[in-house]
């Protein structure tokens, strides 16, 4: 059966920002492979303007975040729905509500609207109050809108049937093993291998990138620490600004290039890993399958997917015991192998494309009976 899908709630195709644009990268390639019609809504300033990538239609929407800020995301996220409304899809898929489902009533109605519902995005601490309470006001939006419902981590699933009584589908993310690892990526970023520790995340308060760097000064470690991040905003500006006198912490900035990514994880000593709101997160699962070894922000998405194959901290105490007290042993060794063990089994993008592909059909069947 062939269904016309839509992607709407991303920066757009192929990835420049962040995870759910390289879920709907893969997700979006992986379903017109099997047979569908899909179509991803692109900001207007995306990097790349072509209209088609990999066999995925790329709608391209206006986006004033340029010149509003966050509160641009609304009228690209209107711009995305209205333009969807003469499009008679069958099925489309949102990824997050943040600034989506205020605008619930625009959905189409014969469409079949399956939101993917992200984590907690009350709970950031980089919102005010009254921020906060809309986001749950906006979370009630998009269960009231919403036809089906799928949730990354187990953690969501359960809160979505306790606080709402609704059934969702847990689908988490995927990531790809890649066994080619280019040490010349390290002579490029000025590192040398397994003599570095590292993290990539987006300049938020909740992915504890401050503690993580108060702990490794603290540790008064001789390795260096590369900070993947874009740190152009008010909090990024505030963290690099902080610890700019460290001359062995260096903040690279974005990088979007999965192989160099790869190797930078590959060969780094310890991966940071600081995210403590929101379900299965992509970054994540990509340091596992590069091999990393893990310290994780002691929090349930993260014991949900690590479980033992990890160290795990929640203040800058705990990060430099990790780092006086860590070695690669036996016990590393495990851990590296049961993680690319759960990617295998669980988190590759051709397992999670099927997931997808089969609760769509579900969906459209059951809608359709």
């Amino acid at each position: 059966m062939k269904l016309k899908i839509a992607i709407i709630g991303t920066r757009g195709i192929p990835n420049h920002y962040g995870g759910y644009e390289q879920a709907a990268s893969f997700l979006s390639a992986g379903l017109v492979q099997k047979g569908h019609a899909v179509t991803v809504y692109s900001s207007h300033d995306h990097p790349e303007h072509n209209k088609t990538w990999k066999g995925v239609e790329i709608i391209h929407c206006y986006d004033p975040e340029y010149l509003a800020g966050s509160a641009g995301q609304f009228i690209y996220d209107l711009n995305c729905i209205r333009h969807a409304r003469r499009k008679n899809y069958d099925i489309i898929l949102m990824m997050g509500y943040t600034s989506s489902s205020i605008w619930g009533r625009f959905y189409p109605k014969k469409t079949i609207i399956i939101s993917n519902m992200d984590g907690w995005e009350w709970k950031r601490r980089k919102y005010s109050a009254p921020v906060r309470r809309y986001l749950q006001y906006a979370e009630k939006l998009a269960v009231k809108y919403s036809d089906y419902f799928i949730a990354d981590s187990p953690v969501i699933q359960t809160y979505l049937e306790e606080k709402y009584h609704i059934p969702s589908k847990y689908i988490p993310y995927g990531a790809e093993i890649n066994n080619n690892t280019d040490l010349n990526v390290l002579n490029e970023y000025k590192v040398r291998n397994r003599k570095y520790f590292m993290l990539v995340a987006r300049m938020e308060p909740e992915n504890n990138i401050e503690i993580i760097l108060e702990g490794f000064l603290e540790s008064k470690s001789a390795y260096k620490f590369i900070v993947v991040s874009d740190a152009n905003n008010s909090f990024g500006r505030k963290i690099s600004g902080r610890f700019k006198n460290a001359e062995n912490i260096l903040f690279m900035g974005s990088i979007f290039d999965q192989q160099k990514l790869h190797s930078l994880r590959a060969c780094c000593s310890l991966y940071f890993h600081g995210h403590s709101v929101g379900g299965t997160n992509p970054s994540l699962l990509e340091a596992m399958a590069s091999g990393s070894i893990i310290a994780a922000h002691d929090n349930s998405f993260n014991k949900a997917v690590l479980g033992p194959d990890a160290y795990y901290f929640s203040s800058p105490a705990d990060v430099k015991h990790i780092i006086h007290t860590f070695s690669e042993n036996k016990l590393t060794d495990d851990m590296k192998r049961n993680n690319l063990e759960k990617i295998r089994q669980l988190y590759n993008w051709e397992t999670i494309i099927d997931q997808y592909e089969n609760y769509i059909l579900h969906c459209y069947n059951e809608r359709n009976a």
